[in-house]
């Protein structure tokens, strides 16, 4: 996790990250045995979100995560939002 993490605040300098390792959840799942890597859940709020749609945002997460997905990750689940989203009930 603390790679995931560092990669994140490199590319992305988010102002709030919050990553879980939820793989105990997924204990024996044969797609997470066959990559060797965990489950997480990723909520993170970033500036350099604005004006980019959730694919987008997906795909600047993913591009940040380089190598670790499919390694060191299996499977994300991911909350990004803009500063302003986080602000509000609704964003």
């Amino acid at each position: 996790m603390k790679l995931i993490k560092q990669l994140l605040q490199a590319a992305l300098s988010p102002q709030e990250l919050s990553i879980q390792d939820e793989s105990h959840k997924h204990a024996k799942h044969a797609g997470a045995m066959e990559s060797g890597g965990g489950h997480y859940k990723l909520e993170i709020v970033a500036s350099i979100f604005n004006n980019k749609s959730a694919i987008e945002r997906h795909r600047m997460i993913y591009t940040a995560l380089g190598e670790t997905m499919g390694r060191d990750i299996h499977a994300i689940s991911i909350n990004a939002k803009t500063p302003e989203e986080a602000a509000t009930k609704d964003g």
